[in-house]
């Protein structure tokens, strides 16, 4: 373990030698954006060739190869004693398992004819429904990969599926578009508000079609406030948050991590220095469980690093993406709360996730003062532009209001506490098994071996490399806690 971390905020059985490679200081993604028409077409043309020859194999053991290469460098000591699996990929095996996984609803069976003479052949619009329920019902048995609550029953919501209900425009001021949900979303961003100790009338956010689009504006906010700022995190950031620097042609720099995946303060420690030493505004994103390992970035230990660099509070920017557990957090105070009562200035967080919403959906909050610098009339709507996307979802705001309303703060704060108790369980379980398995104190995600690819596709995991995790929502039960167990100690690897 990093001696700079402070060993009480994690497992006591945390193993080093699950340790992710992570990229240099200083590297960033590819900037895809720049590049031509005739690029972007030569690859296309490229890669169709590929799928379309029998330079398939090569090519992929060339990528595997390259990919392999990539999982060794940086971390070779720590995963000396770490078995890998799956560190290649097999395209022949995956090609098979799509092709009869979705042999029912394959693009012939599924296509639009535009005359009676193209639609004879094709299956009914019921039986490829009816299938297509079949295939969810089967497969949401088996989920355990992806951090989604499948726990709700929203059937009391079913009938406004028959009105076009968009809030489109800002959520606080009225349009001219009548069927909207407008009260119900506003609402939300007061829970959210209140939740996170922001104070009325100092408050503003919106329902998003996802996280990623809570980044999105989150970002632009921090852009907008400081123009000339540097944005940093760390390597293990959703890659949302560096795709809109992309898209804003904002300056950024990842920072590493540590073994947990944590962003690594002596690393920002000396980076924040470098930028406030050139007079730099500086805007941070802060992770609240990242995405493969739910590690969550310390807010208290990086603002601390903006004092002793002595950074002036209109010289720095704080978001913090909380896609998961932006919720779960404040509803467990011992672990760790986060709020606007420190100096952050936004945060985003996902509906579909720990509050479970059928659609993708989310919030994101922020100071309100911050809107003075990007809202604008629109006269067609009647409202201003503060949102990311005009017209938006009213179902979702809708959605999310009913899942409050209906489990309130006790009823989520129950759903927290047993997904970290099923955590620690599945943990325990997986260790008791002999299989190398990880969990961060704060995080309901469970890093494990990655076994064959098999089991891989019928649990729906997420891999990174030679590793895959589970993530423990309300669905996750210790019943299926023990059949995951058990069928992975009957082959799963």
């Amino acid at each position: 373990m990093d001696g700079s971390i402070p060993a009480t905020r994690y497992s006591h059985t945390f193993h080093p030698t699950l340790g992710v490679p992570r990229a240099r200081r200083g590297g960033s993604p590819p900037d895809v954006s720049r590049l031509s028409v005739d690029s972007v077409g030569f690859c296309f043309l490229f890669f169709r060739h590929i799928l379309t020859t029998d330079m398939l194999p090569v090519v992929t053991k060339v990528f595997a190869r390259r990919a392999s290469l990539s999982t060794v460098r940086g971390a070779l000591a720590a995963r000396a004693s770490f078995r890998a699996f799956g560190t290649t990929i097999d395209m022949d095996n995956i090609k098979v398992l799509n092709e009869n996984d979705n042999k029912w609803s394959s693009k012939d069976n599924c296509r639009i004819p535009f005359t009676d003479y193209e639609a004879k052949d094709l299956p009914a619009v019921t039986d490829i429904l009816d299938k297509f329920e079949e295939d969810l019902q089967r497969k949401t048995q088996n989920h355990a990969g992806y951090p989604y609550n499948l726990n709700y029953n929203f059937e009391e919501l079913f009938k406004f599926m028959n009105y076009s209900i968009n809030n489109l425009g800002d959520p606080f001021v009225t349009s001219n578009y009548g069927v909207h949900s407008r009260a119900f979303e506003t609402s939300v961003v007061d829970f959210f508000a209140r939740l996170w100790k922001l104070k009325d009338e100092e408050y503003w956010g919106y329902v998003t079609s996802c996280g990623t689009e809570g980044n999105l504006h989150s970002v632009l906010v921090a852009r907008e406030c400081h123009p000339e700022g540097i944005l940093m995190s760390s390597t293990e950031t959703h890659y949302s948050i560096f795709k809109a620097c992309r898209a804003y042609r904002m300056d950024y720099e990842p920072i590493d991590t540590t073994a947990n995946g944590e962003i690594n303060y002596d690393i920002l420690d000396e980076r924040i220095g470098h930028y406030a030493g050139e007079g730099r505004d500086i805007i941070l994103n802060c992770n609240l469980g990242t995405t493969v390992r739910g590690a969550v970035d310390d807010v208290d230990r990086i603002i601390s690093l903006l004092a002793k660099h002595n950074v002036n509070r209109e010289n720095f920017h704080i978001h913090c993406d909380g896609a998961l557990f932006g919720l779960m957090m404040p509803l467990l105070i011992p672990r760790g709360p986060i709020s606007f009562e420190k100096p952050i200035d936004s945060i985003a967080v996902s509906g579909h996730k720990m509050l479970g919403c059928p659609m993708p959906c989310g919030i994101t909050v922020t100071r309100k003062k911050h809107l003075e610098k990007m809202s604008r009339p629109v006269e067609y709507l009647n409202s201003v532009d503060t949102t990311i996307m005009g017209s938006r979802n009213g179902h979702a705001a809708l959605y999310m209001w009913y899942a409050l309303r209906t489990k309130g703060i006790d009823g989520l704060q129950d759903e927290v506490r047993q997904c970290f108790v099923n955590a620690e369980y599945l943990h325990e379980e997986l260790l008791r098994a002999g299989v190398k398995a990880e969990r961060n104190e704060l995080s309901t995600t469970v890093v494990l071996e990655r076994p064959n690819a098999e089991f891989v596709r019928k649990w729906q995991l997420a891999c990174e490399g030679d590793i895959a995790h589970v993530v423990v929502m309300p669905n996750i039960t210790k019943a299926v806690v023990d059949d995951f167990v058990a069928q992975l100690k009957d082959g799963g690897q």
